[in-house]
């Protein structure tokens, strides 16, 4: 069952996390000494792990990781802004400095830090750049399939053509499924978990099946990466770090290597027949993936 709060991002944007799991209690839970956010973390003193889905993503595409996180952490996966459940202010800012901000906000009011961040595309960027920028809140980093290069502006004009693209509104969530995991044009075989992955982002309106996003702001959100490189962020970052990518996922396996290079405490590891969705297409091989790394962070 997931259990919802809420957090208050940058310029007042109200946030949704979620906790998808039930952590067990610890002694701490029934000392009436406890602190204020050990309180608010339902009463644990387990360590905390914050989860940032990418860009389109929603918290609940974390909700398997989490299940099993909590057994040893308090796991909360956040809805970013302009996703999920989270607020979608038409004239909020949708920068880098605006989504940083709401992580770090996260991890102060629910008391999760020193943190592990695990993020996923977008997600993980933001990761690192709140791992450069506040150290002193996380002690851990997972990267999942973001790549530290410019993409540049053909993959902007690509992104615009493909919203363009999309046949909105879907008439029932199979179409959904069908065309994302089959018909869409960026698609090179079929891929039921793609398919599944963005019938979770659809909403029920009364035309039909539309995205609980704006594309437009989706834009506006990617417009403030694609243009620049990430290496000299991704080198300020002091915590041990595993980069992750699926071998068929956006992120080739030699710039992961040199991001692992450049990190002064990376690690490499790597999810066969996965694709961009790594934690999606495969959630057995990504668990063998970040376990290792997981249970050193626990035993240091």
């Amino acid at each position: 069952m997931a259990r919802r709060i809420d957090v208050t991002g940058a310029g007042g944007v109200r946030l949704a996390a979620w906790e998808f799991g039930d952590p067990p209690k610890t002694d701490r839970a029934h000392d009436p000494a406890r602190s204020p956010a050990s309180s608010s973390s339902g009463g644990t003193d387990l360590p905390g792990v914050l989860l940032l889905h990418g860009l389109m993503g929603r918290a609940s595409h974390w909700a398997p990781t989490a299940r099993w996180l909590s057994a040893r952490h308090r796991a909360v996966a956040l809805d970013q802004r302009g996703h999920g459940r989270s607020d979608k202010p038409p004239q909020a800012a949708y920068t880098r400095d605006a989504y940083v901000e709401d992580a770090e906000a996260a991890l102060e009011q629910l008391g999760l830090g020193p943190a592990v961040l695990i993020g996923h595309a977008m997600g993980a960027l933001t990761g690192w750049q709140l791992a450069a920028k506040r150290p002193d809140l996380v002690r851990g980093l997972i990267i999942c399939d973001m790549r530290a290069s410019a993409l540049g502006t053909a993959s902007q004009h690509t992104w615009t053509e493909w919203f363009r693209a999309w046949p909105v509104p879907f008439a029932t969530l199979a179409d959904v499924r069908k065309w994302f995991g089959e018909d869409d044009p960026w698609v090179e075989r079929p891929n039921r978990a793609r398919g599944e992955f963005y019938a979770e982002v659809m909403a029920e309106s009364p035309d039909g099946w539309r995205p609980v996003f704006e594309p437009e702001q989706m834009l506006r959100s990617r417009e403030t990466w694609v243009y620049d490189a990430h290496w000299e962020e991704l080198a300020q970052v002091r915590c041990p770090t595993l980069v992750v990518r699926g071998l068929d996922g956006e992120l080739g396996r030699a710039e992961a290597q040199e991001m692992v290079r450049v990190l002064p405490n990376g690690q490499y590891a790597e999810v066969a027949d996965a694709g961009h969705l790594v934690h999606y297409d495969q959630p057995e091989a990504w668990r063998t993936a970040i376990e290792p790394f997981l249970n050193t962070l626990a035993d240091a």
